[in-house]
């Protein structure tokens, strides 16, 4: 690609931020290039695993010794295993520190962690934008509820969500295709706790970016359940299966994998960004790319060592630093604890394919008249499934074996909470120059860790789950937490804030850096709280709408 070209806008990164601004900015006409650090994924083709079975992989798609040993961080969770195995970023090759135990799993590739997302799609409340300036907790967004709505039925319309509508305050409605249906337990136990809180605990079906109908030459949803190893149906949104190519259609993309961007390119006398400079992964080619604006949407942790490595001859700690706020504020969801228990009465009833979304309790704590000894709330994910095995120790071996694998097993059901990490100035990340990677670029250190806040709310997620499958009737009844360390919500949102006043801040209201006009923050760096919904919906939403607002500014010449 010629060097000499000067670009409307480039993007940086092409997960779900940045196949949205790559979709947005080139429908308004820009001519766009998007950079993506690692190598190209084509849809369909390249989903390699996407129509394997169980026993198609040689580990029935457990992780290898080898990869144990080659994955040191992505081996503490579920994300190692062979159906994925290529999907996650090479932990050699991009190593980080851990001042205290930080979970980072990253996807470097075309199309991001978009490929291998949960797909769960929630709106944030108006609360949610509200409540740290009314508990005095870092700062006020420097948006409302009403100002972002439009972009999230925008967004939801585009994407494809399915989901109900249910009226509530705490967790809004939007766009949604025809909603997936909720199996008889689920059913049973929704209708227990709606009549048990009389109205005020809710349980439905979980929004989530699956089509259910034919969208956009996209296929619906076949109910295969094996989203994450790409869907050659493109029933669920990612951005090969939907952002790019909308951007495509349009002649006005360029693209560049393996090009890993190391700095912005700052002009001090006009304030701005002239482009950027990347390492070609697989030569170490110092490259430069021009451009008029800029989108930095490499994730959270990414998009902040970037702006960390730029302009450092005018700021010691990179663009966006003048505020002391850049790389702080870290926050994820907390997880792996809730409830579970054993159903009774629904022996003749069974499951049929593998619906790709679970049920959702939206979040009852701290809203209304209820007041807990924590900030804040938590929601539930989960649902009730009925394996197949009759447990009788005596059949252990042979036909006897067999044949009660054959008998359909007991329902059980499970509540799995997601908390809200308040967003703290001591969580934060730092340039780690004495630790290089690959390529001789420093890497990340983290100091994160759960605060007090998070930790009362952990008993009470526990705790309430235990209640409320209780009251629903449910048997064998037990709470857990299987222990969490930030990060392993893969939600990780903060380093670079959004706000109303540069002092405190790394952005405005229309995701513009202060030190910086022209260089716009749209992944989960520029959130302000983190709210107890899965994220991704509200990046898609900031992103449509810092891009109408650039191209708008680029036509008024205030770019």
């Amino acid at each position: 690609m010629p060097e000499n070209i000067v670009y409307d806008a480039i993007v940086i990164g092409s997960g779900i931020s940045g196949g949205w601004a790559a979709k947005e900015l080139t429908e308004k006409g820009l001519k766009v290039l998007m950079l993506e650090r690692g190598r190209d994924i084509e849809h369909i083709k390249d989903y390699v695993n996407a129509s394997k079975d169980v026993w198609d992989f040689p580990h029935r798609d457990k992780p290898t010794q080898q990869m144990k040993t080659d994955y040191p961080v992505l081996k503490r969770d579920y994300p190692l295993n062979e159906s994925t195995f290529g999907m996650w970023a090479n932990e050699k090759d991009s190593p980080y520190t851990e001042v205290k135990r930080m979970d980072w799993y990253r996807g470097y590739h075309l199309g991001g962690r978009s490929l291998t997302w949960g797909r769960q799609s929630y709106r944030l409340n108006k609360w949610d934008f509200e409540a740290n300036a009314k508990e005095g907790i870092a700062i006020d967004w420097p948006i409302r509820y009403d100002e972002i709505a439009p972009w999230y039925s925008h967004a939801e319309k585009f994407a494809g969500i399915q989901g109900t509508k249910e009226g509530l305050e705490v967790l809004p409605d939007g766009e949604y295709m025809p909603g997936m249906e909720m199996n008889v337990v689920e059913k049973d136990v929704a209708a227990k706790l709606k009549d048990f809180y009389k109205g005020k605990r809710h349980m439905f079906i979980g929004r989530s970016a699956n089509i259910t109908e034919p969208h956009n030459d996209r296929s619906n949803c076949q109910y295969r359940n094996r989203c994450w190893r790409g869907c050659p149906f493109g029933a669920y949104f990612s951005t090969q299966s939907a952002t790019l190519p909308a951007a495509r259609k349009t002649g006005n993309l360029s693209m560049e994998v393996n090009k890993i961007v190391t700095r912005l390119l700052y002009d001090k006398d006009k304030k701005r960004a002239t482009g950027v400079e990347v390492i070609d992964a697989l030569t170490n080619k110092t490259i430069e790319y021009k451009s008029t604006i800029v989108f930095v949407c490499a994730s959270t942790f990414n998009s902040a060592w970037i702006l960390m490595n730029s302009a450092t001859d005018i700021w010691p700690n990179g663009l966006g630093s003048s505020s002391g706020e850049l790389g702080h504020n870290i926050m994820d969801h907390h997880l792996k604890n809730g409830a579970r228990g054993t159903v009774e009465g629904f022996e003749d009833k069974y499951l049929y394919g593998r619906r790709p979304t679970g049920i959702y309790v939206p979040r009852f704590r701290n809203i209304y008249d209820d007041k807990r000894d924590y900030l804040r709330g938590f929601g539930y994910q989960g649902g009730a499934s009925r394996g197949r095995g009759i447990d009788i120790a005596e059949f252990t071996l042979g036909a006897d074996l067999k044949e009660a694998l054959t008998e359909p097993g007991n329902w059980t059901m499970n509540l799995g909470g997601f908390g809200e990490m308040l967003p703290d100035h001591s969580n934060k990340m730092t340039l780690d120059k004495n630790k290089k990677d690959k390529w001789g670029l420093p890497t990340i250190a983290f100091d994160v860790e759960l605060k007090e806040n998070e930790i009362r709310m952990r008993k009470d997620m526990v705790a309430d789950g235990i209640e409320m499958l209780t009251n629903a009737g449910l048997k064998n009844v037990e709470g857990f937490d299987s222990g969490y360390a930030v990060g392993m919500g893969i939600h990780e949102m903060g380093t670079a804030r959004m706000g109303r006043d540069p002092k405190t801040s790394v952005l405005n209201g229309h995701n513009q850096v202060w030190d910086a006009l022209n260089v716009f923050v749209t992944d989960g760096a520029c959130m302000t709280s983190a709210s107890c919904v899965n994220p991704s919906l509200t990046y898609m939403a900031l992103t449509a709408r810092a891009a109408d607002f650039a191209a708008n500014e680029l036509k008024k010449k205030n770019l």
